[in-house]
This record gives structure tokens, C-alpha cells and sequence, in this order.
């Protein structure tokens, strides 16, 4: 258990402590204020409140958690009242221990004279307000017990739903890296190996520009944000290898932001809308064209990718372009910018056209 683990566990722990705390010096010091009376010591109010005490930790620890909150309702009540009943007698006994039984005599008998003098309702005798007064506290502290149950119960469950969730989004990022890697490098170098004996110069520059790509993929996408100067950097790099492979009918147009921003997104966020586009937008017997272009204004992204749908992929449009690459964007959205984010996606014969616009405001 790390440090702060432990802070957490103990802070329950830290509550209660505190709470019990003033509960026992609380008292002795309005009776020493108001009574003047330094050596007395309310005992009959300690046994109640630790008799109280019990029956909520009993409640609290042990009847909720494997009772109530495991649906048998029916008994935890049984139980509950089972306790209740016991600790009455507890706390009845102690208050003839501790309080004057003969005050308490006189007490109830004036309150019964005072009202039969009064002429008003018979007042119920003494015992009987007692044990319904008991019955309403102990109301109070089971209903209390189960609410502070329910709310941790609930607390905990949030956190693990956004541990998962955190957990999920990892796994659904490395699955994409892993897309994203094996085919597009064996292609790459395979244009790189081309390139050698032709244009040594131009095939320097696509192995530093792939092993940037590779530094990003294995070292930088590791964090859950990363500078949109730096993602579009790495979406450069990439359209420039992919257009190793490119021939010349295919009318490429490219426009994404200087490095000057410095917005923080998700990294590999917009790759699988390009990937897309090279993988289904590109013929090599017709005119084909792809168009990629990215503006920021404030804190807000808005990002297109267009390209034309080549006819001998016709037929594997359909599913194709709703891969796993843009699902996997699709879910990846909502969990980060559920509500800050638009997607627009439409496809037809010969376009297939993406629209996003992020607000990455915190």
C-alpha cells in the first residue's frame, strides 16, 4: 500500500476519532461553564452515547454492508431491530445506574399532575415516552448507518467505473499504436529501400523522419495528453512517408497549424482519419485527391479530412471506412470530451468527408 493509499484508508479512521472526541469533551465543558461544578462528570450521558455508538457500528460495519446492501433487506430490518431492542434494555439499565430513579419518579409524576390540573390529554406515563423517544434515535442512526453506506458504496463504485474507463482508453491507445505500426512501416521501408540507389539524400531524410515517428509512437503517445505542435508534427512526418507511395495523379493538399500552439490533446487522435484517407482515397489508374487541414481559434480544434473513394475499393467502402480505426476514435471522444466535441462523417460514391471540432478547454 503506497502513501497515498494509506492517507486514504486512515481518513475515515481520522473522522471518526474527531467526532467521538468532541462528543466526550464537548459536555464536560458547558458543565463546567454553566455549572460551576469542575469535578462532576457526566457518566449517564457517556454510557448513552457509547450504547448509541455500538448500534451504529454494528449497523455501519457489519448488519448494511452484508445484509442490507446485499439485497436481504427483509433480515437486515430483523436484525436491526433485533439490536435495537437488546441495547434498550442495556441503555434502560444503565440509566437506572447512573441517573436517580426517585427524580425521575417525581419528574414524571409532575408532569402527569401539571396536566390533569391543566384539564389537557392524559399525557402517556414516563416509560412509555422514553422508549419512544429510543425508537426515534434509533431510527435516526440506522437510516444514518445505511446513507453513509450507500455513499461510500457509491463513491467507490464511481472511482473504479473511472479507473476502468482510464484502464479501457489506455488499451483501446496501445491497440491503436499497434494499428497504426506494423503495415505502414513495412511499407515505408520498403520505399526507403527503393529510394537508396536512386536519391540517397531524399532516403536519409525518410529514415529521420520515420525515426521521429517511431520515437513518438513508442515514447511520446505514452502520456494521456500530449502538444498539439507535437501531434501535428508527427501527422506531418506521416503524410510525407505515405507519399513515398503516391503517384503523381493523386492531388494532395495539406494545411495544419505552425508549432506555435500549444493546446494539450490526446495523442494519435486525428492519424486514423488520415491513415483512412491514403488507405481508401487513393487509385492508381484515376484522378484521386485527399485534403487534410487543421485551424485552432482559442482553445478550440477544428480539424477536416476529405478524399476521394476509388472505384476498385468500391465495394469494400462500406466497411472499411467504418473500421476499427475510426470506431476506436469514435469511443475515444466520448470518453474525453463527452459533450466539448462535433463529428460529423459523410460518406457518399466518390467523397468520403470527416468534420471535427474539439473544445479542449478543462
Amino acid at each position: 500500500m503506497n502513501k497515498l493509499q494509506a492517507k486514504r484508508h486512515s481518513l475515515p479512521i481520522i473522522m471518526h476519532l474527531l467526532v467521538w472526541l468532541v462528543l466526550i469533551i464537548l459536555p464536560q465543558i458547558i458543565i463546567s461553564r454553566y455549572s460551576g461544578n469542575n469535578n462532576f462528570i457526566a457518566w449517564g450521558f457517556y454510557v448513552n452515547a457509547f450504547i448509541i455508538g455500538v448500534i451504529f457500528y454494528i449497523n455501519y460495519f457489519w448488519l448494511v454492508p452484508k445484509f442490507y446492501m446485499n439485497h436481504k433487506k427483509a433480515l437486515f430490518f430483523l436484525l436491526a431491530l433485533a439490536v435495537v431492542v437488546c441495547f434498550y434494555f442495556v441503555l434502560d439499565y444503565s440509566n437506572h445506574i447512573f441517573h436517580n430513579p426517585e427524580r425521575d419518579r417525581r419528574i414524571a409524576e409532575s408532569i402527569e399532575e401539571q396536566a390533569r390540573n391543566e384539564q389537557r390529554f392524559q399525557r402517556p406515563p414516563f416509560k412509555l415516552m422514553q422508549i419512544y423517544g429510543f425508537s426515534l434515535l434509533a431510527i435516526v442512526i440506522v437510516g444514518f448507518s445505511i446513507g453513509l453506506r450507500a455513499i461510500e458504496q457509491y463513491t467507490a463504485s464511481e472511482k473504479r467505473q473511472k479507473e476502468l474507463e482510464k484502464e479501457k482508453l489506455n488499451s483501446e491507445l496501445a491497440f491503436l499504436k499497434n494499428q497504426v505500426s506494423p503495415h505502414f512501416f513495412f511499407n515505408t521501408l520498403n520505399n526507403i529501400y527503393s529510394m537508396v540507389a536512386i536519391n540517397t539524400d531524399d532516403a536519409q531524410a525518410a529514415i529521420l523522419k520515420l525515426s521521429k515517428l517511431m520515437r513518438y509512437l513508442l515514447y511520446e503517445s505514452e502520456h494521456g495528453e500530449t502538444l498539439l505542435s507535437a501531434e501535428v508534427e508527427f501527422m506531418r512526418h506521416y503524410i510525407d512517408l505515405m507519399q513515398l507511395r503516391v503517384s503523381q495523379k493523386v492531388d494532395i493538399h495539406i494545411d495544419l497549424p505552425g508549432k506555435q500552439n500549444d493546446l494539450k490533446i490526446p495523442p494519435l487522435l486525428f492519424i486514423p482519419f488520415i491513415e483512412n484517407a491514403f488507405k481508401h482515397g487513393i487509385s492508381y489508374r484515376d484522378k484521386s485527391f485527399i485534403k487534410v487541414e487543421m485551424k485552432t481559434e482559442a482553445e478550440k480544434v477544428y480539424f477536416s479530412c476529405e478524399n476521394s473513394v476509388a472505384k476498385e475499393k468500391t465495394e469494400k467502402r462500406e466497411e472499411n471506412h467504418s473500421g476499427i480505426g475510426l470506431e476506436n476514435v469514435k469511443k475515444r471522444l466520448e470518453l474525453l470530451f463527452a459533450g466539448k466535441y462535433d463529428l460529423y462523417i459523410e460518406s457518399s460514391t466518390n467523397i468520403f468527408s470527416v468534420k471535427l471540432e474539439i473544445d479542449t478547454a478543462k
